[in-house]
């Protein structure tokens, strides 16, 4: 007999606090997952038995709108004590976690599925518009990135005798407050669950636009997750899809990038600024404007995570040493300090061409492998300027009076990178006694031992990113995605438009927060009119072509808007549900809505009449289409 069949199922059925799931969940979870696993054999083998039951019952008779949030959160904890637990039993009870989230979120239709992920933790989400107007930061979803570092729980969630948290005197589910379940899971390194594909295609209907958090940009604009409705839908709320917020960043960067190069080009001399010149400082005070703002929005866990945050902050770093320069070459008229001004301007091009040509690839896995292995180089970098500064010293002093202390420096770094018959020519000349049994244990230590642990470092970090590389690109994407897109700014500008919203930050002291985002709507829609209008004829374009292809192929498109099957499935989630039915969910294509058999009634839903009408509009053209054919054999027979 096995440990689940001996725990009784957690009865959730009348749970009203996230909390309170989070406690029944995790206990249940400790006490049933008794021993370490990997995530293929819970799914594979013990699924049936352990975490199937669970699942069942979550969907048959819990309908808690945060379910979700409380399994995510659990894993949270779990991975927390992690850390203290050298048997990974946690570790299998996070995966656990993950799993039941999963197969969760596999029996509920599209549209509840958006409401169970894309929708803030229940009771805690509060509306805010935007980083200038928000005062109340733990309560936005980047309160609970910024803290969520420190995610423990006091004693709870033990393997034997395991109390509520709520009896550790700490809120576990407060720590997460504001945040949807796809940030929860992204805060908390739920990578299995990010990367199924029920959980993708959200992620990815979020990317293309086809579930959106914003409906109309009005001064009571709520933040809800639904399907996009061109008809019901603003049309600047467009502007906060991540596709087309990548695509103007992208023309942002391309226009960065020909100012960098016609700044550094031209070079003008020492007290002369050009036009070209000025539009660069431009663009450098909106690329730190707008890094201000995604930091504010996403919080520090999101953004520390996506490792081309590192090159954004070296772009402000590089841009901002080189307008201190530039401004006192200009102020002092000295030829030198402008050299090392575009001397310092030169570096952007390191980190500035390889961050435009990312967002041409989006997180593509060559990119974030080479992310990856970077960053092992990173950290192994440490012993050897450890190792590399203490031999420097000793030979520094051991030939005081016959080499410089540059010439010592240099010589080193020649033998370190391979050289090594220049050390020894030089090491009698550093010291006849200690110099060559010297050089010869630097060259040991680097060109043998260090280069080599450096190669095998490499090689098996990148063996370990190959292993779970479509888990940790998804994770990643994902990340990329939710960054772009879960902000509960209602105006969003884009750079270089984003520093006249700086006009309205000293009005926050005289004008209120109401008047304050109507002005800001006002400007939001009299400068991104013309942003508006591409997306729209990019859109209408997309939807000819489409609807083209279609009529070039009609018994293909019968069968794609054929009824959908999966009629019947589980009651209606109690989360409240304002998911209008879009026209543009092709790659969605949302399962129906169940009759609502709670009230004994039947009514059929939006999405089932639409793919009925569908149908019979499909059925109407084959038969117009054959009655055409007919009549043309008749008229060739009669002329016959």
């Amino acid at each position: 007999m096995t440990a689940a069949s001996k725990v009784q199922l957690p009865q959730l059925g009348n749970v009203d606090s996230v909390d309170a799931l989070v406690s029944k969940l995790s206990s249940y979870i400790s006490k049933i997952i008794e021993t370490p696993h990997t995530f293929e054999e819970l799914r594979t083998t013990l699924y049936a038995e352990t975490l199937k039951p669970l699942v069942q019952h979550l969907t048959d008779e819990v309908h808690h709108p945060g379910v979700v949030h409380a399994l995510l959160i659990a894993k949270g904890h779990y991975v927390t004590l992690e850390s203290d637990d050298d048997r990974g039993i946690n570790a299998t009870r996070g995966l656990s976690c993950e799993l039941v989230a999963w197969r969760f979120v596999t029996h509920l239709s599209k549209r509840d599925a958006i409401d169970h992920l894309c929708a803030d933790l229940p009771g805690d989400s509060q509306y805010h518009d935007d980083v200038e107007g928000s005062t109340d930061l733990a309560a936005s979803p980047g309160a609970g990135l910024l803290d969520g570092a420190s995610r423990e729980l006091g004693e709870g969630f033990r393997d034997e005798d395991i109390p509520l948290p709520a009896e550790s005197g700490r809120v576990p589910a407060s720590e997460y407050r504001g945040m949807t379940a796809l940030e929860i899971a992204a805060v908390t390194d739920a990578k299995k669950f990010l990367a199924q594909q029920s959980v993708q295609q959200i992620i990815n209907g979020i990317w293309n636009g086809e579930i959106v958090f914003w409906k109309e940009i009005s001064q009571h604009a709520v933040k809800e997750a639904e399907i996009y409705n061109p008809k019901r839908s603003d049309p600047f709320c467009r502007l906060r899809v991540p596709l087309y917020l990548k695509a103007f960043e992208f023309l942002f960067f391309a226009a960065f990038l020909a100012l960098y190069y016609f700044v550094l080009v031209e070079k003008t001399p020492l007290r002369t600024v050009t036009p070209a010149e000025v539009l660069l400082y431009v663009w450098i005070a909106a690329f730190i404007h707008n890094e201000f703002g995604e930091l504010w929005d996403s919080g520090l866990t999101l953004y520390s995570v996506d490792f081309w945050s590192l090159w954004d902050v070296s772009i402000i770093a590089i841009g901002i040493a080189f307008f201190i320069c530039r401004m006192i070459a200009i102020s002092s008229g000295d030829r030198r300090t402008t050299d090392i001004a575009f001397d310092i301007l030169s570096l952007e091009g390191i980190v500035l061409v390889p961050r435009r040509v990312v967002l041409i690839a989006k997180p593509e896995p060559i990119f974030w492998n080479a992310s990856c292995v970077t960053k092992d180089f990173i950290k192994f970098l440490g012993p050897v300027a450890i190792l590399y500064i203490g031999f420097n010293t000793t030979f520094a002093f051991l030939a005081r009076g016959t080499m410089s202390v540059r010439e010592t420096n240099w010589t080193l770094i020649q033998v370190f990178f391979g050289s090594s018959y220049l050390g020894f020519g030089v090491a009698e000349q550093i010291s006849p006694i200690l110099g060559p049994p010297l050089m010869l244990l630097f060259v040991c230590l680097t060109n043998i031992l260090l280069v080599t642990s450096l190669i095998s470092l490499l090689s098996n970090s990148l063996t370990k990113v190959m292993e779970h590389a479509r888990d940790e690109y998804l994770f990643v994407y994902s990340i990329y995605v939710l960054e772009a897109s879960t902000s509960n700014r209602l105006t969003y500008f884009l750079p270089p438009t984003n520093l006249l919203a700086l006009l309205f930050r000293p009005m926050r002291l005289i004008v209120p927060a109401d008047s304050l985002r109507a002005y800001r709507i006002i400007l939001l829609k009299a400068t991104h009119w013309p942003f508006v209008g591409l997306i729209l004829a990019f859109e209408s374009g997309r939807q000819f072509l489409h609807d083209r292809q279609r009529a070039k192929t009609p018994f293909a498109a019968l069968t794609q808007n054929s009824a959908p099957a999966n009629l019947l499935r589980r009651p209606q989630s109690t989360l409240p549900s304002s998911v209008g039915a879009g026209t543009q969910t092709r790659s969605l294509d949302c399962h129906a809505q169940p009759a609502d058999t709670r009230n004994g009634t039947t009514s059929a839903p939006d999405e089932t009449v639409q793919a009925l009408q569908q149908l019979a509009d499909g059925l109407r053209t084959q038969l117009h289409s054959v009655e055409r054919i007919l009549e043309v054999e008749r008229s060739r027979r009669s002329a016959t």
